[in-house]
């Protein structure tokens, strides 16, 4: 391999097996690494990334956050769209793999490297999102996928490699991790190990962002959402931040046991994974956005939108972030945001999230016509033709003995 790279550009979190693949690159490919750890608030210290990639020889450290992007660039407009894979995953992972490859490209174009890496394994969806955008972004990239390519196997010959190496391994890597767990503002999630038989319900210590629905106050909070062009901007009347925002409401929705889901769903590679994510910020702003849309969106666009969402959710699940197609949706989703202004107030109660109250200044809603008190906008007599026109095609079939 020795020649083939230069300069490679690795996704790094500073754990057991991105540490292993740093020292891998230097070994087999005999190259320089440039380490990139992105805070997108996954909750974690990242220092220790820049120290351990100092110990390994690391000369170029990019440590960034990008919380706010991450949320104003990525999440909000798949919010926009109410985006739900297979009826119920709210993508966080997903999400998240664009943003840190956009970025991967951008720092090889500055730092002169030929080559990027990620840490996903070759049975898993991220190795596909990682690689669709860092081609979409720059076709003649090389990839390095160690997964792939390398002979470490299973967990104990990783370990066997970091102390050949003298890579510190924390002490909790040496025995079989109970579950594997990903992270960043948006939600976490915990998949494998314990939690690969999806008859057994996963164990409280999984859960990290939310109490226990049992555990949670005996009186629901309330909390306001404001909503401009589709995007939320305040809560409780303040003005945020899109990734304040979304940490006031992890903060609110997590103490009330919002946002659990147990999943089995349909990667992209073609088997099915058993995950259990906690998304509670992202529960209450898809109820608040749905709510202020139920005001201000007229029906056609509004069903057009659930039709388009499906399609939308499977192109972000898979990795085409990046894609004409995803671009063309979003066009069409964000045309149909610009009257999605206004507030809605939800209650919060033990694992549940309802919208008890929605008002617009572009509401459509008018208590004129739907009121069942007397009025003088709408002739119900109007209705009978409509009703007729409606059922002549259905009479015709009738008669046809169809």
């Amino acid at each position: 391999m020795t020649g083939e790279v230069k300069k490679v550009v690795l996704a790094y979190s500073g754990g057991l097996d991105t540490s292993v693949i740093l020292k891998w690159l230097q070994t087999e490919y005999d190259c320089e690494v440039v380490t990139f750890t992105a805070d997108l608030g996954q909750g974690e210290e990242l220092e220790p990334a820049r120290a351990k990639a100092e110990m390994l020889g690391v000369r170029e450290i990019y440590i960034e956050d990008l919380r706010e992007e991450f949320v104003r660039d990525f999440v909000f407009p798949m919010f926009r769209a109410n985006a739900l894979y297979e009826g119920a995953y709210l993508l966080g992972t997903s999400i998240a793999r664009p943003l840190i490859a956009k970025r991967q490209i951008e720092i090889a174009a500055e730092t002169g490297a030929d080559a990027v890496s990620h840490g996903s394994t070759g049975k898993g969806n991220d190795q596909v999102r990682y690689e669709l955008s860092y081609y979409a972004l720059n076709p003649d990239v090389h990839v390095i996928a160690p997964w792939r390519e390398w002979d470490l196997d299973s967990r104990t010959r990783l370990i066997d490699f970091a102390e050949k190496h003298q890579i510190p391994i924390a002490k909790d890597k040496r025995g079989e991790a109970p579950f594997s767990v990903d992270a960043n503002l948006l939600h976490i999630s915990a998949e494998g190990k314990a939690l690969e038989d999806p008859w057994h319900e996963p164990d409280e210590f999984v859960f990290s962002r939310t109490v226990a629905p049992e555990e949670a106050p005996d009186r629901p909070t309330y909390v306001e959402v404001q909503f401009e062009h589709g995007d939320a901007v305040a809560v409780d009347g303040e003005p945020l931040s899109p990734a304040a925002l979304l940490t006031r409401l992890n903060d609110l929705a997590g103490a009330n046991g919002v946002g659990r889901l147990d999943l089995v769903e349909g990667r992209f590679v073609g088997m099915k994974s058993r995950g259990v994510y906690e998304t509670p910020g992202g529960t209450v702003l898809l109820a608040a956005h749905r709510g202020i849309e139920s005001i201000t969106l007229d029906r056609g666009a509004m069903h057009l939108k659930d039709e388009l969402m499906p399609r939308y959710a499977e192109l972000i699940y898979n990795g085409f972030w990046f894609s004409p197609e995803r671009r063309m949706l979003q066009a069409a989703i964000d045309e149909s945001q610009r009257a999605v202004s206004g507030t809605v107030r939800l209650k919060l109660y033990k694992g549940s999230v309802s919208v008890v109250g929605r008002q617009s200044p572009n509401s459509l809603y008018s208590l004129e016509h739907v009121t069942f008190e007397e009025d003088t906008v709408y002739d119900q007599r109007d209705a009978q033709g409509f009703i007729k026109l409606n059922a002549l095609r259905l009479r015709l079939l009738h008669r046809q003995g169809r």
